[in-house]
């Protein structure tokens, strides 16, 4: 268990180091843990709904924080450039989240043309049974993207990073509201980067 949150605690802090400089991809991040969360008590209620909330909006905002507003330039914080930390990046890079991106995004236009998806699903007749069918299909598009990743990391890496990650993916929306709750804050001071001054600082690293 000691080296199980030993490997949690480095990915968590590689991918905040990393690919969180940005106060508005940190405000939307927090945007994204808070509705995750809800998302993840419409779990109990329908898993159709919560997949809507958590890829309508939580994945949305979260990856719009990555792709537009995140620095792609040169990182001085952490002396790397943007190409080694896609590189190195354990769990879905840009390129991965493109493809994973691509699949959110036709996945509604499939179910439009084949009602049933091609028998699993019950035709859809009404709007709401359509937004129901997309729901359910995002939401095996969500677990599928987990699992399909872990397989890789099991396979590239070992069964520890795996599994490190795959908890440091469910558990992210709560860490994410720790770790940013004061970033709307610090925006609305005019600060747009971080200046990350616990990285630099090895005494501020659990600040």
């Amino acid at each position: 268990m000691k080296e199980f949150f030993k490997s949690l605690e480095v990915l968590r802090w590689d991918d905040h180091r990393y690919y969180h400089h940005c106060r508005i991809n940190q405000s939307l991040h927090l945007l994204s843990a808070l509705c995750f969360v809800t998302a993840y008590g419409l779990l109990f209620v329908d898993p159709a709904y919560a997949a809507l909330l958590a890829w309508g909006v939580s994945m949305t905002s979260r990856q719009a924080g990555h792709f537009f507003f995140e620095p792609k330039g040169y990182d001085e914080v952490n002396q790397a450039t943007h190409e080694h930390k896609e590189e190195i990046k354990v769990g879905y890079n840009l390129m991965r989240k493109v493809v994973l991106m691509g699949l959110w995004a036709a996945s509604p236009l499939v179910v439009w043309f084949e009602r049933d998806l091609f028998g699993t699903l019950p035709a859809w007749t009404t709007m709401a049974e359509y937004w129901h069918s997309v729901g359910l299909v995002w939401f095996a598009i969500g677990v599928g993207g987990l699992l399909f990743r872990v397989a890789q990391l099991l396979i590239i890496r070992d069964a520890m990073t795996a599994i490190a990650w795959a908890f440091k993916i469910i558990t992210d929306p709560f860490h994410d509201i720790k770790m940013y709750h004061a970033a709307p804050l610090f925006l609305l001071r005019g600060q747009r980067i971080d200046p990350m001054d616990h990285v630099t600082d090895p005494e501020g690293r659990h600040a």
